[in-house]
């Protein structure tokens, strides 16, 4: 149902575009007339992290407030090539709903920014939720980070490589989990044109890998994934999962039933939540982390 629905999304959206009534992506369009979650809210937009068209974020808040919310920090996916903010509102507010107060940044994309640079541009957004949050009723002593596909690896990268936060001026240990969905971790040797492309000039290709930093001081991670998903096998998440729990890192590690490539982002909207409990787990994993360990020690790096 959910590749049928999507796939009128697509044809409605190419439609359009040929009468010249719309140029819009199918993901776009399903931002835009799909339902959404009532329990959350945009309370900013086009907020400046970075200089740039792409160093903008947008603020979602829980409509009831929380006292001390615990922050996400949402990062989309795209092949590091696509995306944009603007078609995410629908996850800024399923999360809000779920009591975050949900931050979704832009960063910098190929050809003009491969590796590290949309890192670099995802820590910079970190300094920023850091530095102003509380003014939107989240406590940045509880900031977790999540993503989807590209995103996924964006947040994950990090969440275990503690070089770009500091370089950003953010302590690695401010991150208190970090959740994953449908990402690639660990893809060596580069074998896909988009690897090759945005990844290829790297010095150090090991280094690009984020299965190579799950050491013990990593954030506690929820990683879950698509069985049928054929674009980011669910290998990826069983290769993180399995280094970090051999690193003794508390893991959630999930494999959704029938659930694809995009599935695991669509099913946190209203129209497809009920094909997987993706929302409620990963939220309830990353509330867990971030406010019940509010008070044990911090990770050394």
């Amino acid at each position: 149902m959910i590749r049928v629905l999507t796939g009128l999304v697509s044809l409605l959206c190419l439609a359009l575009g040929a009468l010249g009534l719309s140029a819009c992506s199918p993901l776009a369009l399903f931002d835009a007339i799909g339902p959404r979650d009532p329990g959350g809210r945009q309370a900013a937009k086009d907020l400046v992290f970075a200089e740039g068209p792409r160093g903008g974020l947008d603020v979602y808040v829980p409509v009831d407030p929380v006292e001390h919310a615990p922050v996400l920090v949402f990062f989309y996916g795209g092949s590091w090539q696509s995306g944009q903010k603007a078609d995410y509102a629908f996850v800024g507010q399923a999360l809000a709903a779920q009591g975050f107060v949900t931050v979704v940044p832009d960063y910098r994309l190929y050809p003009e920014a491969p590796f590290p640079a949309f890192l670099e541009d995802g820590a910079r957004a970190v300094a920023w939720v850091r530095d102003n949050i509380a003014a939107y009723g989240g406590d940045p002593r509880r900031i977790v980070l999540a993503g989807h596909s590209a995103g996924a690896y964006n947040a994950v990268m990090l969440a275990l490589d503690p070089r770009y936060l500091r370089r950003a001026g953010v302590d690695s240990r401010t991150i208190r989990a970090v959740a994953g969905l449908s990402g690639p971790y660990d893809f060596l040797p580069f074998d896909h044109e988009t690897a090759i492309r945005v990844f290829g000039a790297a010095p150090d290709k090991v280094a690009t890998q984020p299965v190579t930093f799950a050491g013990p001081n990593a954030p506690p991670a929820f990683l879950a994934s698509g069985e049928a998903d054929t674009v980011v096998r669910p290998r990826n998440t069983h290769s993180l999962a399995d280094r970090l729990r051999d690193a003794h890192v508390p893991v959630q590690e999930r494999i959704y039933p029938g659930l694809d490539h995009s599935d695991t982002l669509l099913a946190l909207s209203v129209t497809f939540r009920s094909k997987a409990p993706v929302l409620a787990e990963m939220a309830a994993f990353l509330k867990g982390q971030a406010v019940g360990r509010q008070q044990v020690t911090i990770r050394q790096r």
